[in-house]
């Protein structure tokens, strides 16, 4: 038989959905892995999705997104970003941020071009990268505020990087890149002519002082910066799957050619329902950033209680933790973050992600959990890593 392409060679599968099948195949574990909500969408949209089931539509919308979901995101973020968006010629709406992403590093990448992606990164953009023929150039955040050495990525930038990807906030990390710092990207991209992807997906989950800045909305960088963002996060729908880009029009136009085959267009009826969402005053938002507030609180000051060393998120719903004192004992020799992610789901029933499927350097000593979850569920999981913490080398002395 003909042998495969050779790229599929060059990626796994997403170690983070691994995870989650892990976990399922354990009675009684929690998920704590793959980053989704446990609670519903609000209840406007979900009202407005018993309509739809009825009215329709439930035929193809436009392509690039139907005509009042382009308007609404338009409204939405014209604001935010500092200039009037077009609906008709700078948005196109995808099946999910993870085809955003995709169909963006398609548009503007031809095989062998670089694109500069931090470390650690959201494991899709090296998949990216690769299904697209680019060849991605990691450059390092370093822990615990994960921030990035400017002569380093000014040095990624010489190697002839056509583009650079940002998650802002970041996943795995939680850090919310500050204006300062994204000024040192912007600058160095518009030195050395790259593109700027950003991933924005978590933008209304945000811990105060941190605040979040647009690429775009940065003096000169509109025409420079592809948004690629989604509904999933903020209106807890994950499994809607619409997400969005917005750029330059000639961006946007290329865009749009790209998605049309990969997907032809994300669900008609879904984006009819998702308006409301889009059309949801300010108190929404602050109500949102107030639950996860609670939420970070309660599990990522309950995991520093026990012990365990983190790096306290400053958006995103994701903690990292250091098992490096774990991983030092004897008992664990030679276990790699994956194998101890599996022995935690058997011995306690808490799921975890690897940190090493997030890191391009060979780090294992990190896991990533979500606590997107309700406080009952949090609080039993807290009360499960109580019994693992016991094994900490401080609680033992």
């Amino acid at each position: 038989m003909p042998e495969l392409s050779g790229r599929v060679k060059t990626f796994t599968d997403s170690v983070i959905r691994r995870m989650t099948r892990i976990n399922n195949q354990q009675p009684d574990s929690i998920n704590l892995s793959q980053g989704f909500p446990d609670f519903d969408p609000p209840e406007p949209i979900l009202k407005r999705l018993a309509e739809v089931a009825y009215e329709g539509p439930h035929q193809y919308s436009t392509t690039w997104g139907a005509d009042n979901i382009r308007q609404a995101l338009a409204d939405k973020y014209s604001p935010t970003y500092g200039w009037t968006i077009d609906p008709d010629t700078e948005i196109c709406v995808t099946c999910g941020s993870t085809e955003a992403m995709m169909a963006t590093v398609m548009t503007v990448c031809d095989p062998g071009d670089k694109v500069i992606v931090f470390s650690p990164f959201y494991e899709n953009y090296g998949a990216d990268a690769i299904l697209s023929g680019a060849e991605p150039v990691f450059v390092p955040l370093e822990p615990p505020d994960f921030g990035f050495d400017p002569d380093r990525l000014e040095a990624a930038f010489a190697q002839g990087a056509k583009a650079i990807i940002v998650c802002n906030p970041s996943n795995p990390t939680g850090k919310v890149f500050s204006r300062e710092e994204l000024s040192v990207i912007a600058r160095l991209a518009t030195r050395y002519d790259a593109f700027v992807i950003t991933d924005e997906v978590y933008e209304h989950i945000i811990y105060p002082p941190s605040t979040h800045v647009p690429m775009a909305s940065l003096p000169g960088m509109s025409g420079r910066t592809i948004t690629c963002n989604s509904l999933s996060k903020t209106y807890s729908m994950t499994g809607w799957r619409l997400g969005f880009i917005i750029g330059p029009e000639r961006i946007i136009e290329a865009a749009r050619k790209v998605h049309d085959f990969l997907t032809v267009g994300a669900a008609a009826p879904l984006q009819e329902a998702a308006c409301v969402g889009l059309r949801l005053g300010p108190d929404y938002y602050q109500k949102l950033q107030a639950l996860y507030t609670h939420k970070r609180d309660l599990f990522c000051g309950g995991l520093a209680d026990l012990g365990y060393t983190i790096s306290w998120p400053q958006g995103t719903y994701f903690v990292m933790v250091d098992i490096g004192d774990l991983l030092s004992l004897d008992r664990f020799a030679g276990m790699t973050d994956l194998e101890f992610c599996e022995w935690m789901i058997r011995e306690y029933g808490v799921a975890a992600v690897p940190g090493s499927s997030f890191f391009h350097e060979p780090v294992n000593r990190y896991i990533r959990f979500h606590f997107a979850r309700g406080d009952e569920i949090l609080t039993e999981c807290l009360k499960r890593l109580a019994k693992m913490a016991e094994l900490l080398p401080a609680h033992a002395a």
